[in-house]
This record gives C-alpha cells, structure tokens and sequence, in this order.
C-alpha cells in the first residue's frame, strides 16, 4: 500500500469543514450540510481513481465495488463515516474510510484475484450530531431505520426528510437501500482507537472484541422563570438546579454500575444572567458492555429525574433519541485480523470498545469485526484528535491482508 498516497487524503479530507485554526477549533462537518456533501464528492471522486465502480443509495451511503471472480459468493464489506462531530478530528471515520479505499486500491494494483467482491462503505451520518441521533446511513442498510426519524429536526429548524431531499437524496425510498443478510460475508471496521490502551501497551493495533451500545436521552425539565433578585430561594422552581442534580446522579449512576456516563449538550432558557431558568434541556449518554448493567442504569437515571422533579416542582420528559444493543465481535473475523497481524509480525492485543460505531448495526446483519488503531493520548473528538503516520498505515496494511484472508 501506499502510505504517502494514505496520509495526502487525510490530509485533503481534514480541509472539508477545517476551521483557519485547525489544531485548536478542529472540523465541523455535519452530515448533509454542505462541508459533508462537498467531502462525498472527495471520496467519490477517491474511490474512482482507485479503480472501484461506485453508486449512492437512497439515504447517500457511498459505495464502492472491487468485483470478485465468483459474483455468486457474498460479499465482503468494509468502510466507516466521514461526517464529524463539532470542533471534531481528522481521523474519526475518516481513516475507516480512507484506509479502505487504499486497501482495496493496493490490492487492484497488486493484481490479486480474489473471489469475493469487496465493498467499500462511507455510511451516512454516524455520528448523529446534527439530528441528535445517529448510524443512519447503516441502519438503513440493516433494516432498522425508522420513518419517525425523518422528522427529527437540526438547532436551525430543518427536518432530517428536508435535508435529505436537499442533497439529492430520496428518503422516502429508504427501505430500498436495505441489504440482504445472505449476500453480505463479513463487515470489518477499522477505527482510530480514541482511547489510551494502544498506546499504554505501545502497540500499533488492536483487535477488537466487543462494543459497548449507547442510550441517548433529551431530558427537559419545565420549572417557572422569576425574577433572580425578587424570588426567594425558598420560592422557587429552577430548572436549572434540577439539571444540575440530575447530571451529578449521572456521574454517581455510571460510577456506581461501572459504566460510563456522560452530559454533553445543555441549553437554558430564557437564558438570562437576572433570570430564573425556566426551562433546562439537556442531553444524557449512557453505555456498559453489559446490556443488563445498562438498562438498570437506564432505570436508575429515570428514577432520579423523577425524584428531582418531584422534589424542586419541576415537570419532567425524557425521549429516548438513540439505543443500540452492546455488540460481541465475531471470532471469524477476529481470526482474520489476528492473521493478518501474524502475517505482517505487527503484535497486538484484544480489548473491549467504549465508543459506538457503524458496526454495532452491521452485527445484527452479518459477521463483524473491528480493527483498532493507536490514538496519541487517547484523544478523540476533539481537534487535537492525532494518529501517527506510520500507525495509520500499518492499520492499512492489516485491513489489506485481513481482506484478502476473506476473500479469498
């Protein structure tokens, strides 16, 4: 493979939706927006030089076909996403999707046959941070996707149906992008790590074994906006102290079951420095391995919000905007990437992963495996988010041969 090749595309990507500070404000690439558009046409444009035929299904999933001698045997797919979260990294997907397109293109040069066609994968909307749920793009694939979701609306007012339709897409078509089970072999992910065990171990890849599923929860609770100097403490119905305690139950919550909590989107309103707030929306993340462990988690959260809003007079709702079941990676694929690794002799180890991925979908349709990808200090989705060169390459270097050990 082509390292240099690899690591000018990354670099390309990076410039759709870089802010003029890049290592400090990072990439705000937004699915459907139009950084993300013109970052599709990037990897369209990609994929075509590396040789592949390409097509957009109804929802704008890109893919990219390596044909294989016997076109009867399924297929085996490979890819991740290209849209980021705010102030977001370089390598968040975009290696998945990249290195992919290097893989595939390496093995076309190398002139190998082999009798799988390969399938490269750039998923619509991963990340789900402008609609506030996310693995769109898979979940339409999977059969999961659900109407309602279309009517998700952004901070500005426009619907997920509407975007969609703005970018070309039919969404109202979406039951067609679903694939069939049987004509699928195996999906494998390759992902930057965006944690500390890879480099803790000084290993430049993992093997992933399972994924903790997240729960994504809006939780908005409705008090009375008083002036903040004339209202007593005693007399009183603040939001904003409700959220506050809520958000202090969360970290005790997932502390307390060993699992992992997070609040990362609020909003006040009225939202004045002299007023009471009135109404406080915010947004809870919850994930375990274990999907017992996460529903009493999920439970034990409910019933603190209740508490809260019984005890400061507040009214509660809770929406569930995203749950995906925690995942056990398949041992097929897993021998795979352990062979390429003892091909290659790149040592590695097995470990468990925090984040949510594409591949949680893809687990309910097909054999799926991940592989990890050292990331410097562990930081991720953040504009410091950093993978070496030479580790983003050998990540390359293991799809390839985990690809041919498929598909052949």
């Amino acid at each position: 493979m082509n390292q240099q090749r690899l690591w000018s595309s990354l670099q390309k990507l990076a410039t759709f939706g870089a802010s003029e500070n890049i290592s400090e404000e990072g990439i705000t690439r937004l699915s459907l927006q139009k950084e993300d558009l013109a970052a599709r046409k990037y990897v369209i444009e990609l994929m075509k030089e590396a040789g592949l035929s390409v097509k957009v299904d109804v929802v704008g999933n890109i893919i990219g076909s390596l044909k294989g001698v016997d076109q009867t045997k399924p297929i085996v797919m490979t890819g991740s996403h290209i849209d980021t979260v705010y102030q977001g990294g370089r390598f968040d997907g975009a290696l998945g999707v990249l290195g992919a397109i290097e893989a595939v293109r390496s093995i076309k040069e190398s002139g190998i046959k082999l009798q799988n066609t390969i399938e490269v994968v750039s998923f619509t909307d991963e990340e789900g941070t402008r609609f506030g749920t996310g693995y769109i793009g898979s979940k339409a694939m999977a059969g999961e996707l659900d109407e309602t979701i279309l009517q998700l609306r952004d901070d500005e007012g426009v619907s997920y149906e509407e975007a969609f339709c703005q970018a070309g897409f039919q969404p109202e078509r979406y039951k067609e992008a679903i694939r069939n089970k049987e004509a699928i072999k195996a999906f494998i992910e390759m992902h930057i790590e965006q944690g500390k065990v890879l480099e803790g171990n000084n290993l430049a890849i993992g093997i992933v074994t399972s994924i903790q599923g997240p729960v994504w929860m809006e939780v908005t609770f409705e008090g009375h906006a008083d002036h903040a100097g004339a209202t007593p403490m005693n007399m009183r119905y603040d939001s904003g102290l409700a959220m506050a305690e809520v958000m202090l139950d969360v970290e005790k919550i997932a502390t307390q079951y060993g699992g992992v909590g997070t609040v990362g989107k609020l909003r006040i309103e009225p939202g004045g420095v002299n007023i009471i707030p009135g109404i406080s929306k915010f947004s809870i993340d919850l994930r375990h391995i274990d999907k017992t462990k996460r529903i009493d988690m999920v439970y034990k959260v409910r019933e603190a919000i209740h508490q809260v809003s019984n005890k400061r007079g507040v009214s509660a709702k809770v929406d569930v905007k995203k749950s995906v079941d925690p995942k056990v990676c398949s041992p097929k694929v897993m021998e795979a990437i352990e062979e390429a690794c003892h091909q290659l002799d790149q040592p590695t180890m097995k470990l468990q992963c925090g984040a949510g991925h594409d591949s949680l979908i893809m687990a309910n349709i097909t054999e799926m495996g991940m592989i990890f990808v050292r990331s410097k200090d562990g930081i991720s989705h953040h504009p410091k988010e950093w993978t070496d060169t030479e580790d983003c390459a050998i990540g390359t270097q293991v799809l390839f041969n985990t690809l041919v050990n498929l598909a052949q």
